[in-house]
């Protein structure tokens, strides 16, 4: 718990450290449509949802930026597989997210893939109902984010890509396919 705070407080007061590597700023806006899928289902259920994120671009290199984040996401179970067959099974999360990634990207206009890691902290109510699993907790878990997908656009402003945040506490991921824009800071 005391590392996971320590993050936290990490990611807060970056954006206040005005280091010189930092060669520029922006802001990403992201929406998607959410999913949530537990690790140990016997079913195909994946629980549908949103997922609102904000993120904070530092962009050291031209193929590397730091990404503190900030995020909303919310699942439920309609009580159907994805087959739309009935099933007890499900996975849902009401979590806020906070974190901090890295994101490593060939510097290429129009279209550049992406590859984000980081580390993060979710802050709501999970549920993983399974066979081999019945958790029900709230408060706050860590989470592991990792995300794929490409920057289009001249200057690459408009992101595509799938987001996922591994839970492992919970024996769930949440992610989703989302599209972000980048709002450029200025000095």
């Amino acid at each position: 718990m005391k590392k996971i705070l320590i993050v936290i407080i990490v990611v807060l007061t970056s954006n206040i450290v005005s280091a010189q590597f930092v060669k520029e700023k922006s802001i990403n806006a992201i929406i998607g449509y959410g999913i949530s899928v537990p690790y140990n289902s016997m079913n195909d259920v994946a629980d549908r949802g949103l997922l609102l994120q904000g993120e904070l671009v530092l962009k050291v290199r031209s193929w590397f930026e730091l990404r503190p984040y900030a995020g909303l996401i919310l699942t439920s179970s309609n009580g159907k597989d994805l087959n739309n067959k009935p099933t007890d099974e499900k996975a849902e999360s009401k979590a806020f997210l906070l974190g901090g990634k890295a994101r490593l990207r060939a510097p290429i206009p129009w279209v550049a893939p992406y590859l984000e890691l980081g580390i993060g902290t979710s802050i709501g109510k999970f549920e993983t109902l399974t066979l081999l699993d019945n958790i029900d907790k709230g408060g706050m878990i860590f989470h592991l984010p990792i995300a794929f997908g490409l920057e289009l656009g001249k200057n690459n402003n408009v992101d595509l890509g799938f987001s996922y945040y591994y839970q492992p506490s919970v024996e769930q991921y949440v992610g989703a396919i989302a599209l972000g824009f980048t709002i450029p800071l200025k000095k």
